[in-house]
């Protein structure tokens, strides 16, 4: 019976240790990084721009110790440059990394289209597609790009994973950085909203093939746009 007991006394302590990894709370400084990658994806934050520590955590209400974390993660990500002297800045991203990017969405997105969605997660694609068409008819470049983003981001999401949305939201964050040096051309954005609409109406259509063909050469297309962009 003494074993018994002690098995279960065992078996409670690590029922007890799972459930508080389950249950881990990101800290202020992860939140305050990723409020920042959320505004790195929505091109709030430009390449070559400084940010400084007292400002930012005056807005979000929270340490400069806790910015000064935050920093250092995204600074390890590559979206932030630490200069010696002269300060952090947003990541200007160099031409050699971008067919690694694209590796990485060719990956996540295309599988996650492929294996479809909830009735609700499809929503949220064509919500994109729709929120890209209301930008485009108010000649609302700005909007478009942040439409393109979520619909990207919809998608990889159609696959209810955590890990993947947190690798998502990095890779949008380094996409705008791209993306910002092709927005020079007004109809960036708006040349890839139709075939964001065939994309979802494909999905929508159950035919989960067809989409991620469509998506895969959508995805071959931009790389080889953003190569010539930035003379990779």
């Amino acid at each position: 019976m003494a074993g018994a007991d002690q098995d279960s006394s065992e078996h409670a302590g690590l029922d007890g240790a799972r459930a508080r990894m389950r249950l881990r709370v990101p800290s202020v400084a992860e939140r305050v990084a990723e409020e920042l990658r959320y505004q790195l994806a929505e091109g709030f934050l430009v390449p070559g721009s400084k940010l400084t520590e007292a400002t930012i955590a005056e807005d979000l209400g929270v340490s400069r110790n806790t910015v000064r974390e935050a920093f250092a993660e995204l600074a390890a990500e590559r979206l932030l440059l630490r200069q010696p002297n002269k300060g952090v800045f947003v990541a200007t991203l160099e031409a050699g990394d971008i067919h690694d990017v694209y590796t990485v969405r060719r990956a996540i997105e295309v599988s996650s289209i492929r294996a479809g969605g909830s009735p609700e997660g499809i929503a949220a694609v064509r919500a994109a597609v729709d929120e890209g068409k209301r930008a485009a008819a108010a000649d609302d470049n700005e909007g478009l790009g942040s439409a393109n983003q979520h619909f990207h981001g919809a998608i990889v999401a159609l696959a209810e994973s955590n890990r993947l949305n947190t690798i998502m939201a990095q890779i949008l964050a380094e996409m705008r950085l791209y993306f910002h040096k092709a927005t020079m051309n007004a109809h960036f954005y708006s040349d890839w909203l139709q075939e964001n609409e065939q994309i979802c109406s494909a999905l929508e259509a159950g035919q989960l093939e067809r989409a991620g063909d469509l998506l895969l050469a959508y995805l071959n297309r931009s790389e080889q746009q953003q190569a010539a962009i930035h003379g990779e």
